[in-house]
């Protein structure tokens, strides 16, 4: 267990002593009082009372709800002031170490946000899971105030710890949270102004806490909310840099519904058009677990979109448009190919807002309808080796081989026969990949003639030979 040390102020018989030249001194006492607010003491009483039930609601839901757990379950002191527990150097590095990959990821975006918040003298800090700050950017001449405070690296947040503030509510609640000045539970942060927002993992863990912190007591309300509104697309934006990284070599699509009635979301797609990875978004939107992500959920099982978007030798962002597997709603697409390397990482949800919507009843007329679709689709990619005749497909579907060649393609994006090469294909460059069977039994196993049939047409898709292919991919 780490030991939690080290403290800013004097002390006498347990209580801190704050310095005249810290926020909390007497001028600041006195402006309270002329302002209206009451002494030390009834931030206690109010809290006392709260918690009680004999006390009027004046707080949000999760500042009430934290003020209980600290009362009930902590068992804090809202009046103790102690100094803030701060990590040593060695107990910092420790944290920091298990959080490695966040903050290189992070780290961009922490000076994109300091760049907006800084004339404001805010803090911003990166926490893990446990509420410590092992990673922050701040005016390093006002350090000295910032550890007074223990708004700095190595400063401990949970609300165990330090009772309700917006670090550690936020670990609890999993959720953006605000908490301004008398908000927070002890007294002694009563001068403190906090925003934080989670940042979850590619795999829907909380893995970090990114806070905006100020103890300026002429910044408003307006101004906290605009430092959680600038938090919170930071946070989007590691977020996603986090997902692309841990899916780096899939096909990432990053979706919105063009109505904007649900938030953004992320899908990582294999070469048989399986969802591999989702990001928390996309986990709750369509009821994904990790065990029907390994299995590999079928796209075509959340979307039905009718352009073959994930077209092996595309090298660049492909914007499209999805309609659900319902045809309930229309959704934006950019979909990332798997080989632009480090670029591909870079944040891009911002950019969907910049993708016109369509008039999505003109572009699905003629298509096959979404189940024959999902129907065909399943039964190709079951078949992929053989040599699939139209008219067993147009039989699935129901139609006549003219009206069914016609809807696919318009449903497809493709004909038949180039929509089969394709799957194998894309069939064929996973086993390159995963296997060390030979080309020649790659080609026979995928339907082809010969190897030089095979490596003829992965050329021509992939835009290099199946050798130089597998090369690359190790």
């Amino acid at each position: 267990m780490l030991c939690l040390s080290g403290s800013i102020g004097s002390v006498r018989n347990g209580e801190l002593l704050f310095p005249q030249t810290m926020p909390c001194d007497r001028a600041t006492t006195v402006r309270r009082r002329s302002e209206g607010e009451k002494p030390h003491e009834s931030h206690v009483d109010h809290i006392d009372s709260m918690v009680s039930g004999q006390g009027e609601p004046s707080q949000s839901a999760e500042v009430e709800d934290s003020w209980k757990r600290c009362s009930l379950d902590y068992h804090l002191d809202p009046g103790h002031r102690s100094a803030p527990n701060i990590l040593t150097e060695s107990e910092l590095r420790i944290c920091r170490e298990t959080l490695e990959s966040v903050i290189a990821h992070a780290h961009e975006e922490m000076d994109r946000l300091y760049a907006v918040l800084r004339e404001s003298d805010y803090v911003i800090l990166m926490c893990d899971p446990a509420g410590v700050a092992v990673h922050h950017r701040g005016n390093q001449s006002r350090a000295d105030q910032f550890k007074y405070w223990g708004i700095w690296a190595g400063g401990v947040w949970s609300e165990e710890v330090e009772g309700t503030n917006a670090i550690g509510t936020c670990i609890l609640e999993q959720d953006t949270v605000v908490v301004h000045r008398r908000q927070h539970f002890r007294d002694r942060h009563a001068e403190l102004s906090c925003s934080a927002a989670p940042i979850f993992d590619a795999y829907g863990r909380l893995v970090s806490v990114l806070d905006c912190s100020s103890f300026d007591s002429a910044a408003s309300d307006r101004a906290h909310q605009f430092a959680l509104s600038a938090a919170k697309v930071s946070a989007r934006a590691i977020e996603e840099r986090l997902f692309r990284g841990a899916f780096h070599d899939a096909w990432t699509i990053a979706t919105e519904p063009s109505d904007e009635s649900a938030p953004a979301l992320l899908l990582a797609i294999d070469e048989d058009h399986r969802v591999i990875g989702a990001d928390r978004v996309a986990r709750s939107v369509f009821s994904l677990d990790d065990k029907r992500l390994a299995e590999g959920v079928p796209l075509s099982e959340l979307y039905s979109y009718q352009s073959p978007i994930l077209r092996a030798n595309h090298e660049q962002d492909v914007m499209a448009h999805l309609r659900e597997a319902d045809e309930s709603r229309e959704w934006r697409a950019l979909v990332t190919p798997p080989a632009l390397g480090p670029v591909g990482r870079h944040p891009r949800i911002a950019l969907l807002g910049s993708i016109p919507a369509t008039d999505p009843p003109a572009s699905i007329r003629g298509g096959l309808p979404p189940q024959v679709s999902r129907r065909i689709r399943d039964y190709i990619d079951a078949h992929t080796s053989e040599n699939i005749a139209l008219e067993t497909l147009a039989k699935l579907g129901g139609v006549s081989v003219f009206h069914f060649a016609r809807a696919f393609r318009q449903s497809f994006g493709l004909p038949p026969h180039s929509y089969l090469l394709h799957r194998r294909i894309a069939r064929a460059h996973r086993l390159l990949r995963q296997t060390e069977l030979p080309v020649s039994e790659i080609a026979l196993s995928m339907g082809f003639a010969d190897q030089s049939h095979f490596a003829k047409h992965f050329r021509r898709l992939i835009g290099m030979a199946p050798g130089q292919a597998r090369s690359n991919l190790r």
